[in-house]
């Protein structure tokens, strides 16, 4: 009796949901021909509806896949709070690529850059390099805030993360490894070594990045070791530490 009991809600609220969500397409769809645009509706309809957020999208993207630049945007405009939510669902739906739909919530609004990388890392972790190669290459001026938010929480993936952000944009150098150490102080070798590496191309960054690394802290023997081993030169050295004295 209670198994059927059981089966009996499961398939009343199996169908209660299907009729809800025939209902809410049919709205979207009405919407849509009113304001002769998905964008429009979908920003008028969750401005109107903000705890139907997650609903809304997902039923627009199944409604309107090939409008997905246009869902994802109106929706993270019209409520920027839900925007980590929004993006794993363009995620989980396929509508287009992880890095594609991080550069698409990113411009849609930079404010919310760490929600919209954690939330795409935390969905498609294989893919965690070129997520910050995008996120850094579309919002360079908070690469600082993309590598701490995804280095706390992959920090086994440390070295690639920051790797992966110097590459995109090697000016930003000095700023990744000020905010890494401001955080993980205790990685000061994996840090340091690395940055200066991936900047080799970069010298007066090899410089800034030393001189950041002596401004938190490291002792002058690590850090010239750390930055020899990535390939500065003693001058480099000599030079960053008395700049910064």
């Amino acid at each position: 009796m209670l198994l059927t009991n059981h089966c009996a809600l499961a398939i009343t609220d199996t169908a209660v949901k299907e009729s809800e969500n025939k209902v809410l397409q049919v709205f979207i769809k009405r919407q849509v021909n009113q304001s002769m645009s998905v964008g429009r509706a979908v920003g008028s309809i969750t401005s109107n509806y903000p705890n139907e957020v997650e609903t809304i999208v997902a039923t627009a993207l199944d409604l309107y896949p090939e409008n997905y630049q246009e869902i994802i945007h109106a929706a993270i405009s019209s409520q920027p709070t839900a925007t980590s939510k929004i993006v794993k669902i363009a995620i989980d739906k396929e509508v287009s690529s992880c890095p594609n739909i991080v550069q698409l919530a990113i411009q849609a609004d930079p404010s919310y850059v760490d929600f919209v990388v954690d939330a795409a890392a935390n969905s498609n972790p294989e893919q965690l390099k070129d997520i910050v190669r995008v996120a850094v290459l579309t919002e360079p001026d908070s690469a600082d805030t993309i590598v701490q938010t995804l280095t706390a929480e992959h920090p086994n993936e440390l070295v690639d993360i920051l790797s992966s952000a110097i590459r995109a944009v090697p000016l930003v150098g000095e700023y990744v490894v000020d905010a890494l150490l401001a955080v993980f102080p205790g990685e000061a070798e994996a840090v340091v070594t690395t940055a200066v590496r991936e900047s080799g191309e970069q010298r007066e960054q090899v410089r800034k990045i030393i001189e950041a690394a002596h401004q938190a802290g490291v002792d002058e023997d690590s850090l010239k070791r750390f930055a020899i081993n990535g390939g500065a030169s003693e001058e480099e050295y000599s030079a960053a530490v008395q700049q910064d004295n």
